[in-house]
């Protein structure tokens, strides 16, 4: 009865467990945001703020769907992915270039939320590990928090493709680097796993926005100069084949490991 009783009150967090499979999809989904939000404001000619305005309102609506579900769901969590993305494609472009802030600007003013609302997580609830992603306030900071890096990814990659004269395979590499360099961390060192995690959620953003880039920009701008709803279609069908062959759980709070361990 007691190992029941100990067992019953062990539950899992709202988002996927972090594994190899993981970031493969995440990558995935932050080009399919670069290439769908380009497809929606430059190929049908819908412009930044409409395209923002369409986004915005189907990130919200799948944030509340997420919000409301009590298990994890990975069809539900990685259409909210995608959208979140999306919606920071649009947003950085937006406020880049209509905005006028220019990217350097609007990547400083990204950066700042980021830290703001992270910092703000980690006042209220002490961490800010993925794995207490259960209750709505800390899904609320959850969200805000990949918005926001989503948002900054787009400015970033932009920022070092155009403003560092890297071009888009240049952007891709730095990147890439900067990942290799945290999974060296991870294996490597005792460096804290949460702060892994956030820099390279945000590193896989301007990755993916890179990659996005170097398949749908002009050849004369670094890139492959395929059609964006071609590109768009080609990752989501990888997206769909990945959701469908890798395994997806979610991942335990870390209080309740112990308690399973013990039951």
């Amino acid at each position: 009865m007691e190992d029941y009783t100990k067992r019953s009150i062990v539950s899992e967090s709202k988002v996927p467990e972090v594994t190899l499979g993981f970031w493969i999809i995440k990558i995935a989904a932050t080009t399919l945001g670069e290439t769908g939000g380009d497809t929606v404001t430059m190929t049908l000619n819908w412009g930044y703020l409409a395209g923002t305005c369409l986004f915005l309102a189907a990130m919200i609506v799948l944030v509340a769907a997420q919000v409301r579900t009590k298990t994890f769901h990975p069809a539900l969590y990685w259409a909210t992915i995608v959208a979140s993305t999306t919606f920071g494609t649009t947003m950085a472009d937006f406020a880049d270039r209509s905005l006028g802030i220019g990217y350097t600007g609007g990547s400083t003013l990204l950066l700042t939320c980021l830290v703001l609302v992270l910092g703000l997580w980690y006042r209220s609830e002490g961490t800010i590990s993925v794995d207490s992603v259960s209750t709505p306030r800390v899904e609320a900071f959850y969200w805000a928090a990949i918005t926001f890096s989503q948002t900054l990814g787009t400015a970033l990659g932009d920022w070092i493709a155009d403003t560092g004269d890297m071009g888009y395979r240049g952007g891709a590499l730095i990147f890439a680097a900067g990942l290799a360099v945290l999974a060296a961390l991870y294996f490597w060192t005792r460096v804290s796993r949460v702060t892994l995690f956030w820099v390279a959620f945000i590193l896989t953003r301007p990755l993916g926005a890179t990659v996005g880039d170097f398949l749908d920009k002009p050849l004369d701008h670094g890139g492959l100069a395929l059609s964006r709803p071609l590109a768009s279609a080609v990752i989501a069908a990888f997206m769909v084949a990945c959701l469908l062959l890798i395994p997806q759980r979610a991942g335990q709070h870390p209080g309740n490991r112990q308690v399973t361990e013990q039951a």
